[in-house]
């Protein structure tokens, strides 16, 4: 009875609201679990609803609708407490009876069919290939995979994808840093060009140039003069004005050109060595952290297939771009963005939003019917521009959603750590990974909701005490582990122990909490929010462990010993449920 123990109530509340106010049958009838124990198993507060459209007093409402509620086995006692809640306080084997389902049901226990199979894309992480995954890109990819997960457990048909912005002037200044790189090697001979400081500079930059020495000698090299030619002068590098920054890029941009002309088709060579060494280093580093894609989308390809052009024509026949000053802007104010959008230069290249236009076009004609986007919290402004674009384009905005995922600070010995790729000053994710383990940065990755701002704690994540969450949670694990190995009972033994005999506060609020396990999948899939999950889990482990260290499980009473240990079971049961979804193992032993 514990799957359908809600719905049940709010039946026999319908049923009494339907003698009671006929008229008023329709309305919604909420339950909540209240937050104290002594208020019930379940609080409702449709008298108050009710109370200001009838002009009348909640609590009397909420008598005559107590007079009017069916009887039902599994009601010990209703009352009415505050300004008119309705509190249920259910049977001791009502609550029990959660036990046994999660037993039977095992991994499926917690399973719905919220999502009705309908498919989503979950596109989250979609970082530049310029460089290793840094610990930012980590809380992305963590609340990502999360999200995905607990989705497909909540019954929709999930495809996790990552955009590869392989088209882009990042990927152009990642090749020009690693050719000026490997010409480093021959600069006796062909003379040295100062690297620029907004450049790439980390360690794999150079990894990539020597990795193109080796393969292919001194087959690109060029002389300095002819890299620098037309380059114009670069400002002292303590100015950091806004003149001296763009005179800075307007020399990298020309660095860019002068390397493709004087490469010829040798810089697609250069491009695709070090996006192919990028892409699979952080495929690689996904991987190991547990963080899967079944598709990764080309940037590139959108251009190839002619897309970004179709798409932008399309607006234009819409009436939604006009022309200025030799540029084509979309009219992106008139969906609420702050300002109008350029989507095709006065040079005639696309902007990254055009492409970006044409992506989510693809997303809506590869079927889906909800696109979920995973993006930084800084590109909170681009939500309406995009959303405008679907409407522009005559699709539906609203099977966009935007997830947005403030940056998480790592703090090691009490201090910030850089993250910085352009500077090559950054801490990397697999570095974090080796330091403190998958286990703890997934875990830690979703202590809190995806738009807050989260502060790593490094010391924290590497404890084993009960202070470390991913720690207290896998201990009760370990502990229900140790029980099981000691009874060495059979299964069936548990399926079908006598849970009358667990009658103590601590056995009826366990099973009280294991029978929450499937709102709060409902409830965090709604508000796409796993942090849910990690704190549900928290608190259950903080139950087991109360109820162990007051309680003797391996009892010489037979009939108790397989009672306590099935609710023990069920409690190992429901972790392992929520930790796969977060992405966390479940070690036998600590």
């Amino acid at each position: 009875m514990t799957d359908d123990i809600k719905p049940h109530l709010a039946a026999l509340m319908r049923t009494a609201l339907a003698s009671v106010v006929p008229d008023q049958a329709d309305t919604a009838i909420l339950l909540e679990r209240p937050k104290q124990a002594a208020h019930g198993d379940f609080s409702c507060n449709l008298a108050m609803q009710l109370a200001r459209p009838m002009k009348r007093n909640p609590r009397e409402l909420a008598q005559l609708l107590l007079s009017e509620i069916p009887k039902s086995p599994f009601i010990e006692k209703t009352e009415i407490a505050g300004a008119g809640f309705i509190n249920f306080h259910l049977h001791a084997s009502a609550k029990l009876a959660v036990i046994r389902s999660i037993l039977t049901q095992a991994e499926s226990f917690g399973r719905s069919t919220l999502g009705g199979n309908k498919k989503v894309q979950v596109e989250f992480v979609s970082a530049n290939p310029t460089g290793p995954l840094h610990v930012g890109h980590g809380r992305g990819a963590a609340y990502g995979a999360s999200l995905a997960n607990l989705l497909a457990y909540a019954g929709w048909d999930v495809t996790r994808e990552y955009y590869v912005n392989d088209a882009g002037r990042q990927m152009d200044i990642l090749a020009l840093s690693t050719w000026l790189r490997y010409l480093d090697f021959y600069a006796e001979t062909c003379g040295s060009a100062p690297f620029p400081t907004n450049a790439y500079q980390g360690e794999y930059v150079f990894n990539m140039a020597e990795q193109m020495k080796i393969a292919h000698g001194d087959k690109f090299v060029r002389t300095a003069a002819a890299i620098l030619q037309g380059t114009p002068g670069l400002p002292d590098d303590e100015r950091a004005d806004d003149d001296a920054k763009a005179q800075r890029e307007t020399h990298l941009d020309t660095l860019i050109g002068n390397a493709k002309k004087l490469l010829g088709e040798d810089w697609n060579y250069v491009h695709n060595h070090v996006l192919t060494e990028q892409l699979e280093d952080g495929r690689s580093d996904l991987e190991e952290f547990g963080v899967h894609f079944d598709v990764w989308f080309s940037e590139k390809s959108l251009f190839d297939t002619g897309l970004v052009s179709r798409c932008v024509e399309r607006l234009a026949k819409a009436g939604y771009l006009y022309e200025q000053d030799g540029a084509r802007w979309f009219k992106s104010s008139a969906f609420g963005d702050e300002k109008d959008r350029v989507v095709q230069r006065d040079n005639g290249l696309y902007t990254y939003f055009a492409s970006d236009i044409a992506y989510h076009l693809n997303k809506c004609e590869r079927g889906f019917e909800r696109i979920i986007n995973i993006w930084g919290a800084d590109h909170h402004g681009y939500i309406p521009r995009v959303k405008g674009a679907l409407a522009a384009l005559g699709l539906n905005p609203d099977v966009l959603d935007v997830a947005l995922v403030q940056f998480a600070v790592l703090y090691r010995n009490g201090q910030k750590a850089s993250m910085s790729t352009r500077s090559g000053e950054f801490v990397t994710l697999r570095t974090l990974r080796e330091e403190v383990g998958n286990d703890a940065c997934r875990f830690f990755y979703v202590l809190r909701k995806s738009d807050q701002h989260l502060d790593f704690d490094l010391d924290l994540a590497k404890s084993q005490t009960n202070d470390n969450p991913v720690y207290y949670i896998q201990y009760a694990h370990a502990r229900v582990c140790s029980l099981l190995a000691q009874w060495d009972g059979e299964p069936d033994v548990l399926v079908n122990a006598d849970l009358a005999r667990l009658d103590n506060p601590h056995e009826l609020a366990i099973a009280g909490k294991l029978s929450e396990f499937p709102e709060i999948i409902a409830a965090a899939a709604s508000e796409l929010a796993p942090h849910l999950i990690a704190f549900y889990l928290k608190d259950l482990a903080a139950e087991f462990h109360s109820y162990y260290n007051a309680e003797r499980m391996l009892v010489d009473d037979v009939a108790v010993k397989n009672a306590r240990i099935a609710l023990a079971a069920a409690v190992r049961q429901v972790i392992r449920n929520g930790l796969a979804i977060l992405g966390v193992s479940c070690p036998p032993s600590m």
